[in-house]
């Protein structure tokens, strides 16, 4: 029996995710990250209250200074001016120019000023919330990483990749938006006082227009949100097509079926295009609707404080004030509608992110693992082994046997009957139950997965090239494995003649997917990759499948020299290969069928005599 794992529903990867209008849950692990530049968070919100004083400020200085005070002479004394008066008197006494002179002069130096702190503070939001994404995007990709390969046989990779790099992209907005808000709300509440020392009844009046904006705004927003979910969900089909395709580019290519997939890809691109241009639409229609807003409000103040000026109760400059104050006023309401439909976007990017992050799927590790000795000796036992991929479809059924250490194992049988389900069993790559499998006589599974990777090493018939040089490919980062040290592997796998014939040797750079290789001189890099290593046991699962005939005898001779003195575990379909083995397993819908040499089950004339026949009948044996 396999231990109780918990059921999963790995549906919630495809699943539509809308996320709520505020998460306060999801905002608080996102300032986790954005904990260690806190420093500069709190510069930056200093910066932004200076930055949207002075942009206050600015209108005043035309308005109630320059209109009023200067020009007019009839500045209303109630009103707060916030010293502009005097500083500009002051100026204006010291350089001994005329009043409107100094004026221009401050405006400009309050616009300056303005300008330097309002870019300071957005560069320091921009820089501590991409340090902190940074941060995140790192975790996530540790954390996916570690997921175990059960997880992997369920969810489609380009839904991960949506993940952490579009869903991580979406926070970035979100951040730098709520940032830009505080900039947004410190003029509307400083306009809103002075307006209010200005006139109140027109003040008043004026209001009753936000909530009218107010509610079109979360109309709108209503609108947009199930389309922007869509757009998101249309985005990562989009990607999980396009790397599906790519990924098996020469199977398309082989199969002729270009059409057929441009055909799927443009299918779900118009899908998006369409929910793309849905929301355009809408958020155009807002933006005129907000603009004709404003204009009307800018048209009742003039209408109403044209009579006021004219009996005195109101100053021409105050009027003015008034109208850029406007602004001031809706904006905010428009920035928090626009921030709203960044809002949805990022709910729903931080619940699939977290969703992720949160996802514990994991092979289970021993408490206490046991130290495994400088050198195995290499005997491999499966005893009364059971396993099963989903529950209630057995894969392997009460499959036992030892191989001897320094053995060759030739595991041979029908496809389907749990042959490469061994070697992930023997790797690790899924949990089992206790007492099944041993080496040297210990429990895998009070074995670290770390540790007993190290001493297992698996080639595999589709070898994975990383972007790398050769060297890189050899040693895949492991500190112990010298320059020297892989060219003698090389060398021993007979990779070292063809390696050496490349532009730069062991520093030549590979293509994607090593497609500067044949599948020959890419299979003995694997030899070399794994000899260099130097694991105890040795795993070849269908390693020569799809060998070119000019390198067979150099990967023959190869493997004989990468066999020797190891434990070697042989998934072959060559004849050769299954001749050189010790002894050969043959596995029948996931139970042993047979066990013996390759003569002796040639003599015993069953399941391995027929397979025999059917593969090797052209073989001279």
């Amino acid at each position: 029996m396999q231990p109780n794992t918990p059921k999963r529903d790995y549906a919630m990867f495809d699943a539509d995710i809308s996320g709520a209008v505020l998460n306060l849950s999801l905002l608080r692990r996102l300032l986790h990250w954005l904990k260690p530049y806190k420093m500069s968070l709190f510069i930056s919100g200093i910066l932004v209250l200076v930055a949207s004083t002075l942009q206050v400020l600015l209108p005043m200085i035309i308005s109630l200074l320059a209109i009023d005070h200067i020009l007019r002479g009839t500045a209303d004394a109630d009103t707060a001016d916030f010293g502009l008066i005097e500083l500009n008197t002051w100026l204006a006494q010291s350089l001994g120019w005329h009043p409107l002179l100094a004026a221009c002069l401050l405006y400009g130096i309050v616009q300056i000023v303005s300008a330097i702190t309002g870019h300071a503070h957005r560069m320091t939001l921009i820089s501590a919330v991409i340090k902190g994404l940074r941060d995140l995007r790192l975790d996530l990709f540790t954390h996916l990483e570690t997921r175990p390969s059960s997880f992997y046989d369920r969810v489609a990779v380009g839904r991960v990749m949506t993940r952490v790099v579009n869903d991580v992209e979406a926070l970035f907005e979100l951040l730098r938006g709520l940032g830009a808000l505080i900039g947004e709300f410190v003029p509307f509440f400083v306009a809103l006082t002075v307006m209010f020392a200005i006139d109140a009844e027109l003040t008043l009046i004026l209001l009753l227009v936000l909530p009218v904006l107010g509610v079109a705004t979360y109309y709108f927003r209503s609108l947009t949100r199930h389309l922007f979910r869509q757009v998101r969900q249309t985005l990562s089909a989009l990607n999980q097509n396009l790397q599906e395709n790519l990924a098996g580019l020469q199977v398309v290519q082989l199969s002729d079926r270009q059409t057929y997939n441009l055909d799927r890809y443009t299918q779900i691109n118009e899908s998006n295009r369409d929910y793309e241009l849905r929301s355009a639409r809408v958020e155009t229609f807002y933006g005129a609707f907000t603009d004709s807003l404003s204009h009307a409000a800018i048209g009742v103040i003039i209408w109403y404080a044209a009579g006021q000026v004219a009996d005195l109760s109101m100053t021409l400059g105050e009027m003015v004030l008034f109208t850029q104050f406007i602004g001031m006023l809706f904006h905010p309401v428009v920035v928090l509608g626009e921030q709203t439909n960044i809002l949805f976007r990022a709910m729903a990017s931080g619940e699939r992110i977290f969703q992720a992050m949160d996802w514990d799927e994991k092979i289970h590790e021993p408490l206490i693992p046991v130290k495994l000795p400088v050198r195995l000796a290499g005997e491999v036992r499966f005893n009364h082994v059971n396993f099963s991929y989903d529950v209630g479809t057995a894969v392997l059924k009460d499959v036992s046997f030892t191989i001897a250490p320094g053995e060759k194992l030739a595991i041979v049988g029908p496809t389907g009957s749990g042959k490469s389900t061994l070697i992930r069993l023997l790797s690790r790559f899924y949990d089992f139950a206790d007492d099944q499998i041993y080496l040297d006589g210990l429990d895998l599974n009070h074995i670290h997965s770390h540790d007993l990777r190290r001493r297992v090493g698996v080639v595999l018939q589709d070898f994975h090239i990383f972007s790398g040089s050769i060297y890189d490919n050899i040693a895949l980062g492991n500190p112990n494995i010298s320059m020297d040290r892989a060219v003698q592997a090389a060398k021993t796998v007979n990779a070292d003649a063809f390696i050496q014939n490349l532009p730069r040797g062991y520093d030549t750079v590979l293509t994607e997917r090593g497609n500067n290789l044949s599948q020959g001189q890419r299979q003995l890099l694997a030899f070399a990759r794994v000899l260099a290593a130097d694991p105890e046991i040795l795993v070849l699962d269908e390693a020569t499948a799809n060998i070119d005939t000019e390198t067979e005898l150099l990967i023959q001779e190869a493997l004989l020299r990468l066999t020797q003195g190891r434990t070697s575990i042989l998934i072959a379909h060559r004849l050769q290969t299954i001749q050189e083995a010790d002894r050969v397993l043959v596995l029948q819908d996931g139970k042993v069928a047979e066990i013996g040499t390759h003569q002796e089950l040639l003599d015993l004339q069953g399941l391995y005599y027929t397979l025999h026949n059917l593969q090797f009948q052209d073989y001279d044996d």
